[in-house]
This record gives structure tokens, sequence and C-alpha cells, in this order.
């Protein structure tokens, strides 16, 4: 067994000693978005402090812990939180709560971010399906492979799941939600892009820019978890406009777009626990 599976491990007999609960689909909540945990049917709530070995987010505005419950008659496990690489922690900490909500029991995994845009046809407070991604952040599989989890060269031509897509994208026309689409490229953080780099990543193809999510969902594939993402238009990205950027204004148009979002999100979980 690979010293990483039973670092999972611990962490998941930790998880069963104090929660009676299996997911099928996992979400996790980015910057501004942690609120939709709060209007679930709650069964059962887990602080990463109280998970023996398990990394602890230290960003403003996330909570930092495991919410179980229902969306409708689905079981969810949500992170309210997430770690980032920028915090210092290795990429193996930073997708060990994906790989652990996979051993729970989930088979979906529905990621969110609060993003920048790339793309000059978006607009603040816009919703993005992730199609694609550019990772430029360290490879969460680089190291030893835990072949409990996954082979170790993983195809990843179906990072974000179409059939997932489909159900989301056909969710937010049946609400009358607008929904972009396009590549969302993880830099490293925490620091914001320059104008050059904006340049360079929309010359690469992407349409928004964050922090988070693309480590996340290499992960999830290698451990045969189906994807979906959306992103949050938050801000338009640096060179885009003159305007600075700031967290707090992360934060602000994210908590604006938050009732559409759970909106979309609700009604989106309902449907893909239907599909499962």
């Amino acid at each position: 067994m690979s010293k990483l599976y039973e670092r999972l491990e611990k962490c998941y007999k930790c998880f069963k000693s104090k929660i009676d609960f299996e997911p099928d689909a996992a979400l996790v909540l980015g910057s501004g978005l942690g609120d939709f945990a709060d209007g679930i049917k709650t069964e059962a709530v887990l602080d990463y402090h109280d998970i023996e070995g398990f990394p602890v987010s230290t960003v403003q505005g996330h909570k930092g812990r495991f919410v179980f419950g229902y969306v409708g008659d689905v079981k969810v496990v949500i992170m309210q939180g997430r770690v980032h690489y920028y915090e210092g922690y290795k990429m193996e900490d930073v997708v060990l709560p994906v790989r652990l909500m996979k051993m729970m029991g989930a088979k979906v995994l529905l990621l969110t971010n609060a993003a920048g845009g790339v793309n000059r046809d978006f607009h603040a407070g816009d919703f993005m399906l992730i199609s694609d991604h550019i990772n430029m952040a360290p490879s969460p599989l680089i190291g030893e492979n835990a072949d409990e989890l996954g082979v170790r060269f993983p195809d990843m031509s179906n990072i974000y799941d179409r059939d997932l897509r489909d159900i989301v994208r056909n969710t937010a026309k049946d609400l009358g939600i607008p929904l972009q689409e396009g590549v969302y490229i993880q830099l490293t953080g925490p620091n914001y892009e320059s104008p050059a780099e904006i340049r360079m990543v929309r010359t690469l193809g992407a349409d928004a820019v964050g922090m988070s999510t693309a480590c996340e969902a290499v992960a999830a594939n290698h451990a045969g978890l189906k994807t979906v993402g959306i992103s949050c238009i938050s801000n338009m990205a640096c060179g885009i406009t003159d305007k600075p950027l700031t967290h707090a204004e992360v934060q602000e148009t994210a908590d604006k777009a938050a009732p559409l979002f759970k909106q979309l999100i609700t009604e989106s979980v309902i449907r893909l626990g239907k599909a499962l």
C-alpha cells in the first residue's frame, strides 16, 4: 500500500468514527459561495481540524469544514472552504480532500470557484461552465502513484465530463440563467496576475483565470470521480480594465451572484443525482 493511500485511510477512518453518512455527490465551494451549504438539509458537520492529518484552510471567507446532508433527495458532502497551493501546502495536501470525498462514496464532483474574466465578452457576475482547463500549477500526480486510486498515466481527454456538462447547461437554460462556457486556467497565486500574464493566458486560450480547481479536477479524474466545474466571474482580470484587484471585490461580486448561483447549483445537483 502506498504511503499516500495509508494517509487517506487514516483520514477516512477518522471521518467514519465521527460521521455515519455516505454521500453520492461532492461539492467544493469557492470564495464567496460557501453560504450555499448553510441552506441544505444538514445531517452532520465535520470541522477540518477534527480530521487527523487533514489540511486546514487559512483563507478569509473559507469556513473550513465538511457539511453532510441533502440537496433535494441527493446525499451530498460539501467542502465549505478549500485549501490552496499558495497557502504553502504540498499539492498532495491540496487534493487530499477530493480524494477523501471519493473514498466517502461520492460518484460525482461539482467544483466551483471565483475566477477572473479573461474573455472580453464576459462580465463580473457571469457564470462559466468549465469545458476544459490549463493547469499551470504543479500536477497533483507528481511523486509516488497511489495505485489504489488510479493508474500512473491517466487519460485527461474528458476532465469535465461531457454528460455532466450537458446536465448543467440544460439546467441553466431551463432556469433562464445565462451561462458562459470556456477554458479555465489555474496559476499558483496568491498574487493576482500581471497584465502581461493575462495577455499570455489569453493567447493560450483561457477564458477565466484562478488559483484552484484544475489540480482538484486532475486528482478527481485520476481517482475515477466524474467531475463538472462552474466559475463565478467575480472580476475582470488585470489589464482587461484599469481597476486594481482586491479579494474584497471578489467576495462582494460572488455574494451578489449567490442567489442565482444557489438556484443553479441546487437544481443541477438534483439532476446530477437522478443521472447516477
